[in-house]
């Protein structure tokens, strides 16, 4: 029996004045109950109680050590139901990882919102690109992009990040637009080092037809802020996050390019340490994020 299974046995014992009452309201057996306290009278090395035919009453280091041990229970309770409050309610600490881009332009203005509805909650926000590890580095809740490896992580869908092919005004004045993939090759092409293939871009026709296309241009970046600046500079056409690109779009500073081709399309998921006793600022958060980005989330605020 361990301590404080054994200190509840003794509190019951001292407040049923019984042996088999008190074992028996905690579901063990009368010899179990005697031979517990037994082995803590040795450990002490002092009697806890008097025992007659009339039942068993504290000895005076027993009423003693009956006031320490109700202490004790009283502060485990506490702790027991400050735990469960905490784990009922979206508070404390979120940690949160996610890509420098798809952080600064679509998860800040939701994060924000969020707290604002939960005022008992903080904060603590990270951008990075590269790959995080969410145990070593403390991290409740990532978002990834692109399929997920297997793995020991929790995880929920959270919808789809759609890609855009653009170009300025100004680049397609001079250079005249597109009709087609195949015409990419003789464009300008800005391109995305990390996603998308690089400087090969795969697209999709309306009867499922598959068309992958080599380009070549005079910029080539990992940022891709940077490569929506070259865009709209006209230094060329780019492959861009729907997120990154609807805002230009809108004010017609760049214009979206073969629309009966679609790109490919990254999967968004929202990642956390274990699939198991997800805190509930952490699923709070999740379920909320995917009310967010249901249908054209892009396109909102």
């Amino acid at each position: 029996m361990d301590t404080v299974a054994g200190m509840h046995l003794f509190i019951r014992i001292v407040e049923t004045g019984s042996f088999s009452k008190a074992s028996a309201g905690l579901g063990i057996t009368q010899p179990t109950a005697t031979k517990h306290i037994a082995a803590l009278e040795r450990r002490l090395k002092a009697r806890l109680f008097h025992r007659s035919t009339r039942g068993v009453t504290p000895t005076e280091l027993g009423a003693a050590y009956y006031d320490k041990c109700k202490t004790i229970a009283r502060e485990l309770e506490e702790a027991d139901s400050l735990a469960t409050l905490m784990h009922s309610r979206v508070q404390g600490v979120l940690r949160i990882s996610t890509s420098v881009a798809f952080g600064r332009r679509v998860l800040t203005p939701l994060v924000l919102r969020f707290m604002q509805q939960h005022p008992g909650l903080a904060v603590d926000l990270g951008f990075d690109d590269r790959y995080v590890n969410l145990v070593e580095q403390g991290i409740d809740v990532a978002i990834r992009m692109g399929r997920l490896s297997d793995s020991q992580l929790g995880a929920r869908y959270l919808g789809l990040n759609p890609w855009v092919l653009v170009a300025a005004p100004a680049y397609l004045a001079g250079h005249g637009e597109p009709r087609g993939p195949a015409d990419l090759a003789q464009h300008r092409a800005l391109i995305y080092s990390t996603v998308q293939g690089d400087d090969r871009w795969h697209f999709t026709g309306a009867q499922g037809r598959t068309v992958s296309v080599d380009v070549r241009g005079p910029l080539r970046s990992n940022n891709l802020s940077a490569l929506l600046a070259a865009t709209r500079a006209g230094l060329g056409l780019a492959v861009l996050p729907r997120y990154v690109a609807h805002e230009s779009i809108e004010r017609g500073v760049v214009r979206p390019l073969l629309e009966d081709w679609a790109l490919p399309t990254q999967e968004m998921h929202a990642v956390y340490p274990s699939p198991r006793l997800v805190p509930t600022k952490v699923s709070g958060f999740v379920g909320w994020l995917q009310e967010q980005f249901d249908g054209p989330w892009w396109a909102r605020g």
